[in-house]
């Protein structure tokens, strides 16, 4: 795998938004007692936080100080006022309050409860949860965003469709890092099956994204669906690293300054829209190829990173030297063992290791290629 890459799935940090909705994910008592207080058809107003901030906005009802439970959500919904429990949402600190922001705090919303809970949310930074009774739907609001409790089997329908997808892009990358391979070992390698390449490998973690803000509200009745999604992009970003590295048309001098490199064009391909996504020479010129659709063809040579991070007992480090020392993948071939030999770090037997584990990629290629 390629060193140094980060994560955007399963690996980026919690925005508050996640932190709030994982909160009230299925399993979690404090989505219990808000389920129980949607079926007995009432609504309530649930502030996640008693820090001195929150408590200054407070007036009136009354101190409890006691340990949450759903039945005692639902039992003190049906009085109008808010509920207020502690950041771990452990306690229910205050029950009937009245909440005071400022009315001078703009709001998007219509009824009195939604109303409160978005100046609040929008002046605080507290998770803020509103139940309408009419509605029969769950708020969150946190900052200025609002997100709706989507129904659970609503989820699993979206996360099937998505994971449908996925499995199809990535049989789709499968496919074309498999040919890109053989096209390496052959020197016959376009701008066209690189760009190929990189498309599967972002539609597979674009989706993957939208799959794991799923995992979040789903929360234990996810976990069958996390294990598919971590399954599907095992190795899928790492690979994606690698061919930016062998392509990237951009190569300072430095280890560290490639990698920086490297690492910025991954993020430009990751705010590209769907529709740039879709645009072989938008992705081309990102990338740093030839990036016209006549020169879709083009061909274009590896550095070598992606077939020398397959060979055993080559380091991050002694992959950069060679690649430092050698250029391209075609003249990583041709080097004699003398010449891999005075790579520093490689040595006599690390030299055959090598040699030999190009020659076997060579035959493969052979044997693929004419079956």
């Amino acid at each position: 795998m390629a060193g140094g890459y980060h994560s955007r799935v399963n690996g980026r940090q919690s925005s508050p938004l996640t932190e709030a909705l994982a909160k009230v994910a299925p399993g979690q008592p404090l989505r219990e007692g808000l389920d129980r207080v949607l079926r007995a058809r009432r609504g309530a107003l649930v502030v996640v936080g008693d820090d001195p901030s929150v408590l200054a906005i407070c007036s009136g009802g009354f101190l409890l100080d006691t340990e949450f439970s759903p039945q005692r959500l639902s039992e003190l919904a049906k009085m109008d006022g808010a509920i207020v429990l502690t950041a771990d949402t452990l306690r229910i600190a205050r029950a009937n309050v009245h909440l005071m922001p400022k009315a001078s705090i703009p709001t998007t919303e219509t009824g009195t409860r939604h109303r409160t809970a978005q100046r609040v949310a929008r002046s605080l930074d507290v998770p803020v949860l509103s139940v309408s009774a009419a509605m029969s739907v769950i708020a969150v609001y946190r900052n200025e965003v609002k997100h709706t409790i989507q129904p659970i089997g609503w989820l699993h329908d979206r996360t099937d469709q998505a994971l449908a997808t996925m499995q199809r892009f990535r049989s789709r990358f499968d496919v074309a890092v498999s040919g890109l391979s053989v096209l390496e070992i052959e020197d016959t390698v376009s701008v066209g099956d690189v760009v190929g390449a990189v498309q599967a490998a972002e539609m597979v973690l674009r989706i993957a994204e939208e799959v794991d803000g799923y995992l979040v509200e789903l929360g234990e009745d996810g976990r069958l669906v996390g294990l598919q999604l971590a399954e599907m992009i095992d190795g899928v970003e790492p690979a994606l690293d690698l061919v930016v590295r062998d392509y990237c048309g951009i190569a300072p001098v430095g280890t560290e300054a490639r990698k920086a490199a490297v690492a910025d064009v991954v993020r430009r391909l990751a705010d590209l829209s769907s529709e740039e996504l879709r645009d072989e020479p938008r992705v081309a010129e990102v990338i740093g190829l030839p990036s016209s659709f006549q020169d879709a063809e083009s061909g274009v040579e590896p550095r070598g990173y992606r077939v020398l991070y397959r060979l055993p007992r080559l380091s991050d480090t002694i992959i950069e030297r060679i690649v430092e020392r050698f250029v391209n993948l075609q003249q990583i071939m041709r080097a004699s063992l003398a010449e891999l030999e005075q790579v520093e770090g490689v040595g006599r037997a690390r030299a055959h290791s090598l040699k030999d584990g190009l020659a076997r990629m060579a035959e493969t290629s052979i044997f693929e290629r004419y079956q």
